[in-house]
């Protein structure tokens, strides 16, 4: 199938975030599969932002002639259009979803010295004393802010939350015991906990993960309340709406054959996440539950980016 776009130019994947992050890890590892697949350039492109707005902004205006992607994850994609008020632009709207390859769970993880050690611990302690539990994020409305609310409200507790600027600072306080606790991104509380500085107790997965087989997941802690919880963030690649939809085709099957691959896959497992391959109606599917279950959670949260 002919491409729209001029196969000897290369292809733009934008990543809505600074270089070094899952999200880029991920879309380098696609580029680099996709370009010897393509035989044609394939360059990522970092264009970090309003919680990754800029980016996604770009590639909702670019031409929808395949020489610009994005690399788009349930934050920009789900989360964002709830949380952000004002918003120029509905990424469920403006954008084709081509394939989804990854899922990210996060861990919740405390003080290696706090007499919490599993959920049912957590739920008791919080509904004794309502408030006084707080929880670390790196920001406002991100995946750790919002599943910290997703669990009070779940759990029917109160907990307190305390924002910061990135992940290291909240952990560095975290183990310090400045906080009780947090849900974090995977590899830097791996580290973390495998420094005895911190616990995990819990992963937010529906399964176990391979990089902490022996820390159950949330929905293993026995409580009725808890028994599906799951607050995963979804990894995939969009197109700009419009863009023909036998090359969206042409570019999944071939997206899906890199990430079904064993050195991509090891790359998943080094950022905490797990393969979960689609094509571009699994990935809408999704995409439509994730924008619905996120939306409630933020309107109950009071969350807003202004």
């Amino acid at each position: 199938m002919a491409s729209p776009h001029d196969a000897t130019k290369p292809i733009r994947i934008v990543v809505p975030f600074a270089p070094g992050g899952g999200n880029d890890v991920f879309a380098r590892q696609m580029a680099k599969g996709l370009g010897e697949l393509r035989k044609q350039g394939v360059i990522v492109d970092n264009k970090p932002g309003a919680g990754g707005n800029l980016g996604t902004g770009e590639v909702v205006r670019s031409p929808a002639d395949g020489s610009t992607l994005l690399l788009g994850h349930t934050g920009t994609v789900s989360i964002n259009p709830a949380l952000y008020k004002g918003l120029k632009f509905d990424p469920r709207k403006d954008l084709a979803p081509v394939a989804m390859f990854a899922s990210s769970a996060l861990v919740l993880v405390v003080p290696a010295n706090s007499k919490i050690r599993t959920i049912a611990d957590l739920v008791n302690e919080a509904k004794a004393r309502p408030g006084a539990i707080d929880y670390a994020s790196s920001g406002s409305g991100t995946g750790g802010h919002l599943s910290g609310e997703f669990f009070a409200e779940r759990t029917g507790t109160r907990l307190t939350h305390i924002p910061y600027k990135g992940t290291n600072p909240a952990l560095t306080d975290l183990a310090g015991g400045q906080v009780h606790m947090m849900f974090s991104v995977i590899p830097p509380a791996l580290a973390l906990v495998k420094g005895g500085r911190l616990r995990a107790i819990a992963v937010t997965s529906a399964r176990r993960l391979p990089s902490l087989p022996d820390v159950p997941t949330v929905m293993e802690s026995g409580l009725p309340a808890l028994a599906d919880f799951e607050s995963t963030l979804t990894y995939g690649i969009l197109a700009p709406r419009g863009t023909p939809a036998a090359f969206v085709n042409e570019l999944a099957a071939q997206m899906l054959k890199v990430a079904g691959e064993k050195e991509f896959q090891s790359r998943l497992d080094v950022e905490g996440a797990v393969p979960l391959l689609g094509g571009p109606a699994e990935y809408a599917a999704l995409m439509s539950r994730e924008s619905a279950k996120w939306a409630a959670i933020v309107k109950s949260s009071g969350a807003v980016v202004e």
